[in-house]
């Protein structure tokens, strides 16, 4: 018995596991290879069998009975060969056993680089099978070293993991032998041959995942989390919806007391968090994703979102470095403005002052707005503002004096709006 093979054997599928066949296999190919280059008098069909309960090797070559020898390494003449087999024939091929002690010093470390690269790939094939239908679960392991810096490794038992520096918080900092969860971001192969499993703290589905650990009815799937953006270390908001009109989405993720999120917020080192709930509608989505501040003006496009909310609740609605009105606009898919109503009111004006300058007909017609009572247009007539132009040229503070209870920057706002549309429908700026 080869007793230093079965405990190679052993090893190997105790500690990588690799199934013992697939050991078996590497082994007699690589001992194959070996055996073409350094046994003389061996032709290309070398075969190696290996009894995978007692580790014996077993070398055979063949080579084809002819009446003369041409070819010592692939050929045998009928004579030699009808001494190990009397009943053969010319034509034939004749299996013949080699002994292992053939085979020297080079053929032993050729079979050893061939047997590393062999079983480093079937190594490779089991972190593949074991580990690529697990991307996008949270896994636990301990770190056990550093790489370039602050790349950590990660151990999670059968096989190391690495988490770049890109797939942390740049505010997490982490020890030797520390525990760590993060999420199964990718197995793929390396350069050398191998496979790495890379992991990550900050995507927004490690913070999904945890969600999903500590909340049962998102595990059920009678809520789920539609939407989420994060900038990691410092916000995460979400959007959730109930498929079920008795829970509550919010609710329900946030926990009796705040149990559940604040469970999650701890594992993420007291990063922020947002849940808000879904809707189809944009608009509504924006309202909860803004709340408790109010949209004063709202104009949606394609790609963009501008907004006006109070000057008080700006601030708020922006985040620190611009971050909640970022990710709010991630979560939309389009980029957001967020401007004070100050700094709008100031603009109607300016705006207002350039229209009334064009020399257009259309503005010395009688003041008409769309939505706005006869009593206030009265009003607003007998008070000298009869014609568009005249409004336009108004300031906020004569209309107020003039025209007591007026809304004069919902009117401008009605006015510059429709002069707007009008212009863009003629391709104009």
């Amino acid at each position: 018995m080869n007793k230093d093979l079965i405990a190679i054997f052993e090893y190997l599928e105790r500690e990588k596991g690799i199934k013992r066949e697939v050991v078996v296999e590497a082994i007699a190919e690589s001992l194959s290879t070996a055996a073409r280059k350094s046994i003389q008098g061996v032709g290309e069909k070398v075969k190696v069998e290996i009894n995978p309960r007692t580790g014996e090797i077993d070398v055979f070559t063949q080579k084809k009975i002819v009446e003369t020898v041409v070819h010592p390494a692939d050929e045998i003449s009928l004579a030699d060969a009808r001494e190990m087999e009397p009943d053969c024939h010319v034509g034939q091929w004749l299996e013949i056993a080699i002994t292992p002690q053939d085979f020297g010093r080079i053929a032993a470390q050729t079979a050893r680089h061939i047997i590393a690269r062999k079983l480093k790939s079937a190594e490779r094939d089991v972190i593949y099978e074991e580990y690529r239908h697990r991307v996008g679960e949270i896994v636990s392991g301990t770190v056990k070293r550093f790489l370039r810096g602050k790349t950590l490794v990660v151990d999670l038992g059968k096989v190391e993991a690495i988490l770049p520096e890109r797939h942390y918080p740049k505010l997490e900092r982490y020890n030797l032998g520390e525990k760590v969860q993060a999420l199964l971001f990718e197995v793929h192969d390396t350069e050398n041959g191998g496979a790495e499993v890379v992991l990550s703290r900050s995507h927004p589905d490690f913070v999904k995942q945890l969600f999903i650990q500590e909340v049962p009815e998102l595990h059920d799937k009678t809520v789920a989390i539609e939407l989420i953006a994060r900038d990691a270390g410092y916000r995460t908001k979400m959007a959730v919806r109930s498929f079920d009109p008795k829970v509550d989405p919010v609710g329900t993720c946030v926990g009796v007391r705040g149990t559940r999120i604040k469970n999650v917020i701890r594992e993420l080192n007291n990063e922020k968090i947002d849940v808000v709930p879904y809707s189809p509608d944009q608009v509504q989505l924006l309202e909860n994703l803004l709340a408790p501040a109010l949209i004063r003006k709202l104009r949606m496009s394609e790609h963009r979102i501008e907004t006006v909310v109070a000057d008080e609740e700006y601030p708020v609605v922006i985040g620190k470095r611009g971050m909640n009105a970022r990710l709010i606009g991630e979560m939309l898919g389009r980029e957001l403005f967020v401007q004070k109503l100050s700094e709008y009111q100031k603009m109607l004006v300016i705006q207002m002052a350039e229209y009334a300058e064009e020399q257009d007909p259309a503005y010395d017609e009688k003041l008409r707005i769309d939505g706005v009572s006869g009593l206030v247009m009265d009003s607003l007539i007998s008070a000298g503002f009869d014609t568009f132009r005249k409004f336009m040229q108004a300031t906020p503070a004569e209309m107020i004096e003039k025209v007591p209870g007026v809304n004069f920057y919902d009117l401008a706002d009605r006015i510059v709006e429709k002069i707007r549309k009008q212009k863009a429908s003629f391709g104009q700026t």
